[in-house]
């Protein structure tokens, strides 16, 4: 597999770990931080360590879990750079999943106004999607990332070997993204993850998923045209995630909260923007095939619609969509109404 070739910098898949060593050692940084949670440092900082050798660096770890993604962590990040002397010329590697590779990404591109960062994603969801793009966040107020920066790291070093160190429902929520690429823009990339799902998955399937991320982002990289397609079920399903987060003890993972939101998104995409029945049929029965059913309470309507009213793509106060025309075809900058909102959420909790 080719290294794939992004806005300004390369997607690294295969040996990716050597690549990376190769990469520090030719850049010639005045120093090296890896940021890290318990997670990483556990099951995949050895890993690291092994093609760096002899390189020195400075260990910074936060505590895993979306909860932690906000400024409190941030602060603690820059005060540790602080702490270690960091140099303009210093160099962040985000070694771990979505929340590692955004909130490394925001640390380092606003500490001393930006010091280069590499994501080394080690989860499902953080290859296919959170580490690539330039997109880096923190949450507020149970907001998802809406404080960050478009960014770009100066390299992504995928190695699918870290996926072995996650269990059945990490993997299950990283393959709601790669679904949602399917859904967005490759009628055959769904059939085929239909197919084989979490259990079936391939490297080729996850380079696919990652060309295709990487195909939009080129194409619009600050989200202004084609690159809100991406936001596919995210709209509702950020919402009910970020309502999860605050109210359950065992709170549903991104990927399990933005399958609710494709249900949703996907019967708004029935009822607004031509998608036919049994293409709506086909991607709910897909989708119920991999996603436990969650119990979205009527109750908790309102609340989250005010998550979906701070949307970071709402436009003269109006809630923004993106949704489907056929599986595999995508538009967006559609608007729907609270009551149109209410009716998709109705239509989940009736399947």
């Amino acid at each position: 597999m080719n290294p794939i070739n992004s806005i300004s910098y390369p997607i690294f898949f295969e040996n990716s770990l050597q690549e990376l060593s190769k990469f520090i050692t030719e850049s010639k940084y005045s120093k090296a931080f890896i940021l890290v949670d318990s997670n990483t440092e556990t099951h995949c900082l050895p890993a690291v360590q092994e093609v760096l050798g002899d390189l020195d660096y400075d260990l910074i770890e936060v505590t895993p879990g979306e909860e932690n993604k906000n400024i409190d962590f941030c602060i603690g990040i820059w005060r540790m750079l602080l702490d270690f002397g960091a140099e303009r010329s210093s160099l962040m590697i985000n070694l771990g999943g979505g929340v590692i590779t955004d909130m490394g990404g925001f640390a380092a591109s606003t500490f001393k106004r930006g010091i280069d960062f590499v994501q080394v994603p080690t989860t499902l969801l953080s290859q296919v999607d959170a580490s690539v793009g330039g997109k880096t966040g923190i949450d507020m107020d149970s907001v998802k990332n809406i404080i960050g920066t478009f960014t770009q790291p100066k390299a992504v070093f995928i190695n699918t070997g870290f996926l072995k160190t996650l269990d059945e429902r990490e993997i299950r929520s990283g393959f709601a993204e790669v679904i949602k690429h399917g859904l967005i823009y490759d009628r055959p990339l769904f059939d085929q993850v239909k197919k084989a799902g979490p259990s079936g998955l391939t490297d080729e399937i996850v380079y696919r998923s990652v060309e295709i991320k990487n195909e939009v982002v080129k194409e619009d990289p600050f989200e202004k045209g084609l690159r809100k397609i991406l936001n596919f079920g995210h709209t509702i399903g950020h919402a009910v995630e970020s309502y999860s987060l605050t109210n359950d003890s065992n709170p549903l993972l991104h990927g399990e909260a933005i399958a609710i939101g494709f249900i949703c998104e996907a019967y708004l995409s029935f009822k607004k923007n031509g998608l036919s029945e049994s293409d709506l049929n086909e991607t709910v029965a897909a989708i119920k095939e991999v996603y436990p059913q969650y119990n979205v309470k009527k109750a908790s309507y309102p609340a989250l619609l005010e998550v979906m009213k701070n949307d970071k793509k709402n436009s003269g106060g109006q809630i923004s969509f993106s949704l489907l025309t056929e599986i595999g075809t995508c538009s967006f900058d559609q608007f729907c109404t609270e009551e149109e909102i209410y009716e998709s959420l109705d239509y989940y909790r009736g399947l």
